[in-house]
């Protein structure tokens, strides 16, 4: 996963960590968020009409693709900041814990596909 995030998208974004752990994005992050989960929200919707319509599979797996990319897009926005504020911050304060935290976050964004059965569902490993 590339992490070639504009500056504009993290800029503006206040330090996100706290003592009760809350992000505090500005509210030109948020909007850009929002709106970009809007248009996820709209393609899931159409991902759903597709298989109402029995949709041939080849077409809706490319729609699924573009929406996992979307939500993606997303991750990479949020972990930029993460990043550059509530990780940085914390490094600062000498809490190198937060690097532990922020490799299993890295390692749940690089999960890619799942294991699924026979029946269609998603094989959980514990």
């Amino acid at each position: 996963m590339s992490l070639n995030l504009n500056n504009e998208e993290i800029l503006n974004v206040d330090a996100c960590c706290s003592s009760e752990r809350k992000s505090h994005h500005s509210d030109e992050v948020k909007a850009n968020l929002y709106a970009r989960l809007n248009r996820i929200e709209g393609q899931i919707r159409g991902i759903k009409g597709l298989i109402e319509k029995d949709t041939y599979c080849d077409d809706v797996i490319t729609q699924i693709a573009a929406t996992q990319s979307a939500l993606t897009s997303v991750a990479k926005i949020l972990l930029g900041g993460h990043l550059k504020t509530c990780v940085l911050e914390r490094v600062q304060d000498g809490d190198d814990e937060v690097l532990d935290e922020v490799l299993i976050t890295i390692q749940k964004l690089m999960r890619g596909g799942q294991t699924i059965d026979d029946a269609g569902y998603e094989v959980q490993y514990n």
